[in-house]
């Protein structure tokens, strides 16, 4: 058992069976490209580029990229575990984000829209696009969850707790 003096790790086998550079991205839904491109650059305000006649590729801030793929009868709604996560410095930035999404919610087809608040360790709020892709808008400090891993290891509630303190972020 690991005393409380040692170091938090992070763990990196030394030989892994698959030697691989970069986690480059991921993949969502799209029943209507067009119009979810429109969400991304005009709301969300991601990067977007076509990268054939069914798929767009996302991105913000960053080299890791989203992959949105048409499929016009997908019936399966994102569940909130699965969620992804747009970044932002301080709380009053993810009100102002609140405010913006409940004011333009029926134009995007935004819906099942929760309230901004301290929750897994940050202050944040959920919904979901027209496409049943769900969002999260978190404080976070610049990187993301990058910092986590100059933390190591967490013991009890880790960044789970309401009062874990997160480097950077501002309230």
């Amino acid at each position: 058992m690991a005393s409380q003096q040692e170091l938090p790790k992070v763990e990196r086998a030394i030989e892994p069976a698959l030697k691989l550079n970069f986690l480059s991205h991921g993949t969502l839904e799209s029943k209507d490209l067009e119009r979810a491109r429109k969400f991304y650059t005009e709301f969300l305000g991601l990067e977007v580029v076509r990268t054939s006649p069914i798929s767009l590729l996302i991105r913000l801030g960053g080299a890791n990229t989203i992959a949105v793929v048409e499929q016009k009868k997908s019936t399966d709604v994102m569940q909130m575990l699965n969620h992804n996560g747009l970044d932002v410095e301080t709380q009053a930035e993810v009100d102002e984000c609140y405010r913006v999404a409940c004011e333009q919610a029926e134009k995007w087809g935004i819906h099942k829209m929760s309230k901004p608040q301290l929750q897994h360790g940050t202050y944040s709020f959920f919904f979901w696009d027209m496409d049943d892709n769900c969002w999260e808008i978190l404080t976070n400090p610049q990187g993301g969850y990058s910092w986590l891993f100059e933390q190591g290891d967490q013991r009890g509630k880790g960044h789970l707790d309401k009062k874990f303190h997160r480097p950077g972020v501002k309230q």
